[in-house]
């Protein structure tokens, strides 16, 4: 394969001097590092759009659950990406303290929660709901704003705080 085609949505590797199509890790990575480029630090988050498509990205293809923390400043500027724990293939324990810690640790004006069902559905459950309170509650202490929990099921992302539930 000398020639590339000349419209394609796949991702193609060069090696020595042809190219090969990418495998679906190596596919993943370079989203990965296109959307690093896109979501660090001092970013803005002024789009859904780009917290979704990290989201997507960093958890939908997981096969356990992660729970995570997207930390931001008075100004919705990413301060960071906390990767705060990994569960088993049907959940994941999320102590307040350990998501306060966190907040003040990056001196947090704001969080996003976010978490993924392994199962693919990202419909909010009774425990994500219950968390959700019990976090917003324990940031309230110490004047941190829980802004959105989104959950993640393969390519969906949902928002609780859309569906009113933050």
């Amino acid at each position: 394969m000398s020639q590339l085609p000349t419209v394609s949505t796949a991702l193609y590797v060069r090696e020595a001097s042809d190219y090969r199509l990418a495998t679906p890790e190596e596919t993943l990575a370079a989203a990965r590092r296109t959307l690093s480029h896109r979501f660090r630090r001092g970013c803005a988050l002024d789009s859904p759009g780009l917290v979704r498509e990290f989201l997507k990205i960093t958890l939908g293809t997981m096969e356990h659950e992660v729970f995570g923390l997207i930390l931001v400043d008075n100004r919705h500027r990413l301060l960071a990406w906390v990767e705060l724990l990994r569960g088993t293939i049907d959940g994941a324990s999320v102590h307040p303290r350990e998501v306060v810690k966190e907040a003040l640790k990056h001196n947090a004006a704001a969080v996003i929660l976010a978490h993924n069902h392994p199962s693919g559905i990202a419909d909010p459950s009774d425990a994500d709901r219950s968390i959700t309170l019990k976090l917003a509650k324990a940031l309230a202490l110490v004047e941190v704003r829980l802004l959105d929990h989104l959950i993640v099921g393969g390519a969906t992302v949902v928002s609780m705080a859309e569906r009113g539930l933050v």
